[in-house]
């Protein structure tokens, strides 16, 4: 009977040691926030590059997925022509491979941010892989890609289920074995000395923790390091608040933009007018998607969600307005009430592109908040860009108004802009 318990207490000891080593090498491959890092992938990378295919650079998915030195990849990541510049191999090999064609440097990005977007990348190309391939056969064998996470956490939770119930027998044995020994009148000193042993531990570690308590020094070391800490989580949690870059919310119809901005190179400003001529860019009318879509891709279910809020019957050609509903899109891009911008004022005065704030428009199958719309981010950019003032109606327009104060006449408010409507009206 005894040496069965021994047995036990030398199982469940194998079984802790297993279980800590599974976590440990499931928890070296859990690195990196894929939420995180979709937004930030989202903001930088797609320029360039795609998860599953080629663009400008390599198809990340498989890249990323095979080079295993995440510590390289983030030197890469941050600054390649570091990484060049000191002729590390795979580096050069990339760069020749690419024509000798620079990756932009992203300094910005802590180690933090680059693991976050590795995650997303990685758990990204898991997901297409593991999705069924276009035409394939519905009882066809799914390519072997490793246990599932489902899988993991269940042999995980088997394991830990084990220990308790080891736990749980030993304790029984122990107890039998004790009832047994007693019942032949055998005192077991060593329980008692076990007993008295952890007492006594007990008793030291209690005295060692009234001496670091007493340590005013370490104490004080404790509380400074605590309210640093504290302080830079405020600060961080502060200063991101209410910044939505990468916001992508669910549209009620899909519109890829890459295919109408970017393959059909359709001006933004077609569906948009509103950016060229007042403070909105306004949201198209549905009228406008029916210049084109009544005759092309009638056969599409999220043209015909255009067709039933119009009440449009693509049969008979007729719009019935009885069976007409407005169209619930969400915004992605939202100024705070205490903040006035006029896109005409930046479109047509100052000649900027849309995606000089609205990022790469074109690549995006669905629009997503690229900058970070900060007054910081505002001011940065008003800080570097140059006012031309040749051959721009607005501002030559206040040059008039100066040399009129110059010689002393008299300027009204129409003359300042002040019949222009967005001076009065949101």
């Amino acid at each position: 009977m005894r040496s069965f318990s021994l047995i036990f207490k030398q199982f469940s000891r194998s079984v802790l040691l297993v279980a800590c080593f599974t976590f440990l090498g499931i928890s070296a491959f859990a690195q990196g926030d894929a939420a995180k890092g979709e937004a930030l992938f989202k903001a930088k990378c797609t320029t360039c590059h795609k998860i599953d295919s080629k663009l400008i650079g390599p198809a990340l998915g498989p890249t990323i997925t095979s080079e295993t030195d995440d510590k390289w990849l983030t030197h890469w990541i941050q600054n390649n022509q570091a990484l060049i510049a000191a002729k590390d191999p795979k580096a050069l090999k990339i760069y020749n491979e690419y024509n000798q064609s620079g990756m932009t440097v992203f300094g910005e990005l802590t180690d933090g941010d680059v693991a976050n977007i590795l995650a997303y990348v990685r758990t990204e190309w898991k997901t297409m892989q593991a999705a069924p391939k276009p035409g394939a056969a519905t009882g066809a064998a799914v390519a072997d890609e490793g246990p599932s996470s489902l899988v993991i956490w269940a042999l995980i939770g088997v394991i830990v289920l084990a220990f308790i119930i080891i736990l749980v027998l030993n304790k029984v044995i122990a107890t039998l074995e004790r009832l047994l020994l007693k019942n032949k009148g055998i005192v077991i000193e060593e329980d008692t000395t076990d007993i008295v042993a952890a007492e006594k531990a007990s008793a030291d570690r209690k005295a060692v923790f009234k001496k670091l308590l007493k340590n005013k020094k370490l104490v004080f070391f404790v509380l400074l390091c605590g309210t640093l800490a504290l302080g830079s989580w405020t600060w961080v949690t502060l200063w991101t608040t209410n910044v939505h870059t990468g916001y992508q919310p669910v549209q009620p119809i899909k519109f890829p933009h890459d295919l109408h901005a970017g393959a059909m190179k359709i001006d933004c400003q077609y569906c948009h007018s509103g950016a060229y001529k007042s403070k909105n860019a306004s949201i198209p009318s549905l009228n406008v998607c029916m210049n084109c879509h009544k005759v092309v891709k009638t056969e599409s279910p999220e043209i015909h969600k255009i067709y039933d809020a119009l009440g449009y019957d693509p049969q008979t050609q007729k719009y019935d307005s009885t069976k007409s509903r407005p169209m619930q899109w969400v915004r992605v891009h939202n100024l705070p009430d205490l903040a006035y911008f006029n896109h005409s004022q930046h479109v047509k005065v100052a000649g900027l592109k849309c995606q000089t704030c609205h990022g790469p428009v074109e690549t995006m199958k669905e629009v997503y908040q690229y900058s970070p719309l900060t007054m910081k981010w505002c001011i940065q950019c008003h800080k570097r860009t140059d006012v031309n003032i040749k051959g721009n109606a607005y501002y030559e327009n206040l040059q008039q108004v100066h040399d009129l104060l110059k010689e002393g006449k008299k300027v009204t408010a129409a003359a300042m802009g002040g019949i222009e409507c967005g001076k009065c009206h949101y």
